[in-house]
């Protein structure tokens, strides 16, 4: 007898949940952790440049440190992929100062679970400018 197929109130809460793991995850410092929400090839774009998975240690360990407050994602589901807009409050734990922004998104459904496939960073300024953030101090091998 096949699996059934989940229903859309179930992708909708993994996908969710996926979300969850990855602000969590960034917060506490557990690359690991991040790492898994991610399909093995997948990126995270910001600062001008995507970065492929194997980055994320070296990006995240030259990146401030604090709370990533999100917000919940717009999701457009469509059979085992799908795509979402999450917003995102940054509040660095040195200062306090925050950034504030949001994630745009592409999921796979994969063996096990779903899984981001791309991310992408957009900075809200203070003057009403929507962009990907000036360079970051990590400079991937690429560059």
């Amino acid at each position: 007898m096949p699996a059934e197929t989940p229903s859309a109130t179930e992708d909708l809460v993994a996908i969710h949940q996926l979300l969850a793991k990855y602000a969590v995850t960034i917060t506490r410092g557990d690359i690991e952790g991040l790492v898994s929400v991610f399909t093995p090839d997948g990126t995270y774009s910001a600062f001008g440049d995507t970065y492929p998975l194997t980055e994320f240690p070296d990006l995240v360990a030259a990146a401030p440190k604090g709370l990533f407050l999100t917000g919940t994602a717009l999701v457009d589901l469509d059979g085992d992929t799908a795509s979402g807009t999450q917003p995102l409050a940054f509040v660095d734990h040195t200062n306090h100062h925050m950034r504030i922004g949001y994630y745009s998104d592409t999921y796979r459904r994969t063996a096990d679970g779903w899984r981001l496939a791309t991310r992408a960073m957009t900075f809200i300024r203070r003057n009403g400018d929507h962009d990907s953030g000036i360079p970051h101090a990590y400079r991937n091998a690429g560059a």
